[in-house]
């Protein structure tokens, strides 16, 4: 357990709750730094195949950066990792997949978190907003750039140019938020998700997150398609490509090694 954060690992999954609910979990440069760290580590170890990140108490999810620390700091731009907020939002390199479960508030920085996951599940209690206009500020840690590729121009403009905040399920409607539960079976109803996606093969998913995510930075479909992709390559070599079709010959469950 971190001073500002507590993970937790299951077989292949690893859970991180942000642990600042006094703040609402709003992040300063320590927590960033902590949580960065807890994502590095993640990245590197090969037995870990998913994260889930959700934040203490029933309140908030994070309601992003600690305006009040960087006021008492001088009002400095604080200076976030590589990696970015929550060490997240500029992990470009990661494609192992990770999971946003919004408990609560997820107001600037914290939209931004959860927009970096995934997928973005949501208790009813959940609210979005990206109001940093409201403070003199603008959402820079990728949220600008991320919600409109997630919901088009259009209504992503609506939300950033007036900060206003957006409910669970005006975010279902819109297509940020895959699924809306009662806030009683949030973090059951992530796991879900999180062993649907151990069930397939972990050399496969990274595969697939790479290549959907790049193919975005190409012209087109045609381009998309005939980019090189390293996890493909990597998915192509794998134990698991020869485990795959082997487990359904003999009408077996795949033993996964993720290599």
């Amino acid at each position: 357990m971190g001073d500002f954060s507590f993970t937790e690992t299951a077989d292949h999954l690893l859970t991180v709750t942000i642990n600042r609910p006094e703040v609402m979990n709003a992040l300063h440069p320590m927590a960033n730094a902590e949580l960065a760290a807890v994502f590095d580590e993640f990245q590197a170890n090969p037995d870990l195949w998913v994260a889930i990140i959700t934040g203490a108490g029933d309140r908030a999810f994070s309601a992003g950066n600690d305006l009040k620390f960087q006021a008492e700091a001088g009002g400095e731009r604080p200076q976030h990792p590589d990696s970015g907020f929550g060490g997240l939002t500029s992990r470009w390199d990661l494609n192992k997949p990770v999971i946003a479960a919004v408990n609560g508030v997820a107001m600037g920085g914290g939209f931004e978190i959860a927009l970096a996951c995934d997928l973005i599940i949501a208790s009813d209690t959940a609210r979005f907003a990206l109001p940093e206009p409201r403070v003199g500020l603008a959402a820079l840690a990728g949220g600008i750039h991320r919600l409109p590729r997630h919901i088009g121009v259009k209504r992503a403009m609506g939300m950033m140019l007036t900060g206003r905040t957006v409910p669970a399920s005006e975010g279902y409607e819109l297509g940020f938020v895959n699924e809306v539960v009662p806030a009683s079976e949030l973090m059951d109803r992530a796991k879900a998700w999180a062993e649907m996606i151990m069930a397939c093969s972990p050399m496969s998913i990274r595969a697939t997150k790479e290549a959907a995510y790049q193919g975005l930075n190409q012209p087109g479909v045609r381009a998309a398609h005939e980019h090189r992709y390293n996890a493909v390559r990597a998915m192509i070599k794998s134990e698991d490509f020869v485990e795959g079709p082997r487990a359904f010959a003999e009408k077996r469950p795949p033993r996964w090694q993720g290599r």
